[in-house]
């Protein structure tokens, strides 16, 4: 093997190993996220409101592009209690999910997710995408702004 493709080879291989190293932070971040987003999404499917409302900032954005927006964080949990409570059932699509770091902020999480309709257990649900910005406060994460596609 020649000079030139032993150097190249070990320059790769530093790389990919320093590029392991930056990303224990963002995968400390990613499994933060994840974990968050489990324990939201049990009190969504079990109808937990009081889970559901530690989880939302007060000042809240949820943009739902059927239902536009709700700023309203008392407005919109009476809308899930409504309209999702023993209706319907979301499941995540893990492979899916990307956590970014946001300066000074906390976290924004974009992925795919299944909404399952209880009534109609043979419909079909197709992956829809969404986006959720979470706010690190001194104590918690909040979930700031949502976005929700279907």
């Amino acid at each position: 093997m020649g000079l030139i493709k032993i150097i190249i080879i070990l320059t790769l291989v530093l790389v990919s190993n320093m590029l392991k190293g930056q990303d224990v932070e963002n995968e400390a971040l990613y499994n933060t996220i994840m974990e968050l987003d489990k324990t939201y999404f049990i009190a969504y499917n079990e109808c937990d409101m009081k889970t559901q409302t530690e989880f939302y900032d007060e000042d809240i954005e949820f943009y739902h592009d059927k239902g536009g927006l709700a700023t309203d964080k008392a407005e919109l949990l009476k809308s899930i209690e409504k309209n999702i409570c023993g209706k319907v059932t979301r499941t995540l699509i893990k492979e899916s999910v990307e956590v970014y770091p946001i300066k000074d902020f906390g976290a924004v999480q974009i992925g795919l997710h299944k909404f399952y309709n209880n009534q109609e257990p043979n419909a079909i649900s197709k992956p829809t995408k969404f986006i959720v910005i979470w706010k690190k406060t001194d104590s918690k994460w909040l979930m700031s702004r949502v976005i929700s596609l279907h």
